[in-house]
């Protein structure tokens, strides 16, 4: 997933950013509302996390009006605000989940996997797919039974294959997963990578639609 934090508490955000990294997502870090608007103007995100208390403006504000122009992406609501009535106040607002700092990092990974899940139509965890025994939450594979290990970048694309199966999915579409990784995405950076999750996961699991993209095949 590509993920947009805005938080303005640099130690927090710097936490939360390194930890979404660590699962294997890609992040953008805006501390200010406007920033926000900037970002989601030039690319998709497929989750927000969201703090209230920015130094332009209040959360909830921003919230409501990406609602109000029927912008579904998911938000999750990060902030110090704890009573019912402030939790009430976000959900209500088109919040998808509301978590109160501080919080623990692993708890925060277990909520976006939970989001995710129900946004792409899965809430159950665990997947399988042909001899592929996925563990969405723990970020674990088996083929055949035997462990596979993904790179964070492989395990990217894999998950956007996954969250939309059997839709073609474009090359900048894929590219836009990996934007948020510090290395740099060349040509031929896609191609590789389906490469590498062919030799891993199964020749047939990834299909070309040549001059179109690639699709996740049938089991």
């Amino acid at each position: 997933m590509r993920i947009l934090l805005i938080e303005d508490d640099t130690v927090l955000g710097g936490a939360v950013r390194d930890q979404i990294a660590g699962d294997g997502q890609s992040v953008d870090w805006v501390l200010r509302l406007d920033h926000a608007v900037d970002a989601m103007a030039t690319a998709v995100y497929d989750l927000v996390l969201l703090d209230l208390m920015l130094p332009d403006g209040q959360g909830i504000g921003f919230l409501k009006r990406l609602r109000a122009q029927g912008d579904v992406t998911p938000v999750i609501i990060l902030t110090a605000l704890d009573q019912i009535s402030d939790r009430i106040v976000g959900l209500n607002a088109g919040a998808d989940d509301y978590l109160v700092k501080p919080f623990d990092l692993a708890e925060l990974s277990a909520r976006i996997g939970s989001v995710a899940r129900r946004y792409a139509g899965n809430p159950n965890p665990i997947v399988t797919h042909g001899a592929l025994d996925i563990d969405l939450a723990a970020r674990n594979i088996h083929r055949d039974g035997r462990p596979v290990k993904l790179t964070a970048r492989e395990w990217a694309l894999f998950e956007a294959f996954l969250s939309r199966p059997g839709q073609l999915l474009s090359k900048a579409q894929l590219e836009d997963k990996l934007y948020a990784f510090d290395a740099e995405i060349g040509s031929n950076t896609i191609e590789v990578h389906v490469s590498r999750l062919r030799k891993k996961l199964g020749a047939d699991l990834i299909r070309t639609e040549r001059g179109l993209g690639y699709r996740l095949g049938t089991p």
